[in-house]
């Protein structure tokens, strides 16, 4: 930019906080509230001695969410944890396995109080006495990104910058909602960047275009988030335009629900893990009508004739036309060709769910979609193309910042060990075992230690009861924790946590365009403190703190990130103001960037000029890289292959029902299921299942009775939600209620439906989560109902005067 930009005093959407002088504001006892950013949204947080009562959604904000009516009830609940914890087994027994040798398992023990010495004392023991008798590959870093909108406060920085000074650990790779995609983007279509770059924007979309195909939905609850906070949601409103503009939408997905109501959505129900087979027949049909894009695909893209080849049946006999596409995904083949036609003779976005990637051979639905585009001639052009999870974050399909923000430096993990983020059940229960991942063979090392902060593995991994045997494993297992859950109910060693109310920060969401103070509101209660305080503490006596903290307490630390941000955005022509500006201010828009041309739009323009970072430089619809692999669960190019259970195999004839387990609409993943919002939307208690009327009558259920879901994998009880909004023989449990064993290994009381969920990687190639490909049976439960317990707190032993201190103190 040549002129410099300044952000205005107050931009739509953005908080302010009265000016009370050049540092953070005090908070006072009882007011009108102060900014804070989260996940899904910003608010007005109102305290009142001492206790967050409420999160008001800001005025500005012209569709808020209502997830934030979890948040004061969480945090002033029974499951708040407020002082240090160490698992009785633990103590008794020292470091080693759980369940054997008379040692009681993780998830079944009760947990004794100590003070922070101690434990700071026996969390630093332990990591010295790992990595001198293991190395520090037997430590496994575990965090996820959506511990905090906060960009200091962000749990995954802290514990990966504290681990690597420490010496380092085995770190995860790739993330749960996009694995296979994001592995495969890199080898076939430039990147991940590259792809959400090239997806048009939905204000793009209402100018240009006249059709989205949106395999697996474009559900509007999934627009309430944004990884690393969220000005305001304008996401719903950007596609109430696309509407009026007269663009329609096809939702291919089991759930009529995956798209709004407001988009008239035309919606055709294929049976779960079939959208491959669509996106196949769809290409298929357009190339019979000699209506492909026979420019696009020479210039731009490589193995077009390999992919082709295929779709005519030229290589096995096989035709993939749109009455093969209907035999295997229960639709019209008719319906199928109109659509087809209508996808090559109009400007139209092919967009591809993250959903369709998380399930068996979830790396061929992306790039059947990207296929598709390329066939039908809207590739790289406005309006058109292929939309990377359009809809999936609200900023996905949403004009984006471009000013870096600053992060906490984790500095570089000496350790090269590393694992596919959704084979942590693998890694524990098969030390030394190999594993293939893009392209490369490695070995499983030894874990003894797990620090897990941020994220909970009890609600994201699949098979919870394989990974409930998995976590008996380590010798020891330490979490932060701000609430009594599953992962702290697992852990041996439980350090109390400060929620993001109770810290002072500042959030931008990613390529979000506005930035936000978060003040805190109220003290942490008890002995809860920040992670970085806790991790500060522990680092002393490993004698990094003068490392880790460089000298700068929390708060200093959060005004040195800004005064970074503040420079990165200057050096862009941008003026943020100060720190203590933006403290009184509360917050500020971003100014709008001008956006590059799109990649794919560039390639189209001229390839030769702008290649794509793959090997021909080009989109490639046949890979001789990934076809050099040989993996035969991921050939060389987009292929329908059979899942392991889906309503057209011989499984089905025993459980006849297909599981679909999405995001929930009232909380994000597993965060604040405890709170009021979220629990007003419980049935009987437990998690709804969504389940058609012709299969709840064959079962005689009725709205709102108690139900069991199980497989050979597990069981748990759910209430049930008879809709006609479901495709027959499939039924919907969403992910994160909280992990609630009647026993372990028994039945689930509450409805988290991983514990009947597959854990077995999307392929070699990019060993993704595939939890949507998972068949179940359905009853009516008669039986005494067990009760919830999953919101209690920790099961305590109060520690008696003149016990002995606690085995490994001060070791």
């Amino acid at each position: 930019m040549t002129d410099a930009t300044t952000v205005p005093d107050v931009g739509p959407g953005v908080p302010t906080v009265p000016d009370v002088g050049p540092g953070v504001p005090t908070v006072p006892d009882v007011g009108p509230g102060v900014p804070t950013v989260t996940h899904w949204g910003s608010y007005l947080v109102r305290a009142e001695h001492g206790r967050v009562v409420a999160l008001d959604p800001h005025p500005g904000d012209p569709d808020p969410s209502p997830i934030g009516g979890n948040v004061a009830s969480a945090l002033t609940s029974p499951a708040r944890l407020t002082r240090p914890l160490v698992r009785g087994g633990w103590l008794e027994h020292g470091p080693g396995p759980a369940g054997v040798d008379g040692r009681p398992r993780r998830g079944d023990d009760r947990y004794v109080p100590v003070d922070w010495d101690t434990a700071a004392s026996l969390v630093a023991g332990e990591i010295r006495r790992v990595r001198e008798r293991h190395g520090n590959r037997a430590v496994f870093g575990g965090s996820y990104g959506w511990g905090s909108a906060g960009r200091f406060h962000h749990p995954q920085s802290q514990i990966h910058r504290f681990l690597n000074l420490a010496g380092g650990y085995t770190r995860s790779v790739d993330t749960y909602s996009s694995a296979a995609v994001t592995v495969l983007l890199r080898r076939v279509a430039g990147g991940w960047q590259t792809a959400m770059d090239s997806t048009p924007i939905f204000d793009e979309i209402a100018e240009h275009g006249s059709l989205v195909v949106a395999v697996g939905g474009m559900a509007l609850r999934n627009s309430q988030v944004n990884d690393g906070g969220l000005g305001i949601h304008s996401s719903p409103g950007a596609q109430r335009r696309l509407r009026a503009a007269g663009v329609d939408v096809v939702s291919v997905s089991p759930l009529r629900t995956d798209a709004a109501d407001f988009l008239d959505a035309t919606w055709l129900p294929a049976r779960p893990g079939t959208d491959v087979a669509v996106l196949l027949g769809l290409s298929h049909t357009i190339v019979e009508a000699g209506l492909h894009d026979r420019d696009f695909l020479e210039r731009c893209c490589v193995g077009a004739d390999r992919f082709l080849a295929y779709l005519r049946g030229e290589t096995d006999g096989v035709v993939r036309s749109a009455e093969w596409a209907a035999g295997i995904s229960g639709l019209d083949a008719g319906v199928l060709r109109s659509l087809a036609h209508r996808i090559a003779t109009e400007r139209t976005v092919i967009s591809a769910s993250l959903s369709v990637q998380r399930a068996d051979h979830g790396e061929q639905a992306p790039w059947a979609a990207l296929a598709l585009a390329a066939v039908s001639g809207s590739m790289g052009r406005p309006g058109g193309g292929f939309g990377c999870g359009l809809g999936a974050l609200h900023r996905n399909g949403m004009r984006l910042s471009r000013v870096p923000v600053a992060a906490l430096p984790q500095g570089v993990d000496p350790v090269s060990d590393f694992i596919p983020v959704a084979r942590i059940a693998d890694l524990l229960l098969r030390p030394g075992a190999e594993f293939d991942y893009d392209g490369g063979r490695y070995t499983y090392p030894d874990i003894r230690l797990v620090y897990w902060v941020g994220g909970n593995p009890f609600h994201h991994h699949q098979d919870l009861n394989r990974l409930a045997d998995a976590w008996q494993r380590p010798d020891t297992v330490v979490v932060h924790e701000h609430v009594a859950n599953a992962l702290a109910r697992h852990a041996d060693i439980v350090l109390p946590a400060a929620a993001f109310t109770e810290r002072t920060d500042f959030a931008a969401g990613r390529e979000d365009p506005y930035l936000s103070v978060m003040t805190a509101a109220a003290p942490p209660p008890g002995d809860a403190r920040t992670d970085y305080d806790i991790l500060a503490a522990i680092a002393g006596p490993l004698g990094i703190r003068d490392r880790f903290t460089e000298g700068r307490s929390a708060d200093e630390w959060v005004q040195e990130l800004y005064r970074r941000t503040v420079d990165r955005a200057g050096r862009l022509g941008v003026t943020l103001p100060d720190w203590p500006e933006l403290v009184r201010r509360g917050g500020v828009p971003l100014p709008d960037l001008d956006r590059p041309e799109p990649p794919y739009a560039a390639l189209r323009r001229d390839p030769e000029a702008h290649p794509i970072a793959t090997p021909s430089g080009r989109l490639e619809l046949f890979s001789e890289t990934i076809d050099g692999m040989g993996y035969d669960d991921c050939p060389g190019h987009p292929t329908w292959l059979e899942p392991a259970e889906w309503l057209g195999g011989a499984l089905a004839h025993r459980f006849p029902l297909a599981l679909v387990s999405g995001q929930p609409e009232r909380r994000l993943h597993s965060q604040f299921d405890n709170g009021a919002h979220s629990r007003a939307g419980k049935v009987a208690g437990r998690e709804p299942v969504t389940v058609h009327p012709v299969d709840a009558a064959a079962r005689g259920i009725a709205d709102g009775d108690v139900v069991r879901l199980w497989n050979a994998r597990g069981e748990c009880l759910a209430g049930a939600v008879v809709s006609a909004d479901i495709r027959p023989g499939v039924v919907r449990l969403s992910t994160g209620a909280w992990y609630d064993p009647v026993r372990p290994g028994g039945l689930d009381v509450h409805g988290n439906p991983n514990v009947l969920t597959r854990d077995h990687g999307t392929s070699r190639l990019a060993q993704g989560p595939s939890a949507h490909t998972c068949l179940v049976e359905l009853e009516r439960w008669d039986g005494p109902l067990p009760p919830v317990t999953a919101f209690d707190g920790m099961p305590l032993v109060e520690p008696r005067a003149g016990d002995a201190a606690p085995h490994g103190a001060g070791d």
